[in-house]
C-alpha cells in the first residue's frame, strides 16, 4: 500500500527526532579523531593550532526536525 508524502515526512520527522540526541554525543565523541586526522595532514604547526582551537571552541547546535520535514517535503514534492 502506498504512503501519502504525508505519512512519509511524518515518520522521516519522527526517526530524525528520535536521532538528534545522539547526534550531539557523535559529534563530541569525533573531536578528537577531527583533530587528530587534521594534524596528519601537511599543514604548518599554526594552522593546525589554529584548526585544533576552533573545534575546542565549536559548539554544536542540534538540528531542527521540522525544517528537515519542511525541506524534504519541498525536495520530493517537485
Amino acid at each position: 500500500m502506498a504512503r501519502t508524502l504525508d505519512e512519509m515526512v511524518s515518520k522521516g520527522r519522527a526517526k530524525f527526532a528520535a536521532k538528534v540526541p545522539v547526534m550531539k554525543a557523535n559529534y563530541e565523541a569525533a573531536k578528537g579523531r577531527m583533530k587528530t586526522n587534521y594534524g596528519a595532514l601537511p599543514f604548518g604547526p599554526r594552522t593546525k593550532a589554529a584548526y585544533g582551537a576552533g573545534v575546542d571552541a565549536a559548539v554544536y547546535t542540534a538540528p531542527d526536525a521540522d525544517k528537515w520535514a519542511r525541506n524534504w517535503r519541498a525536495r520530493v514534492a517537485q
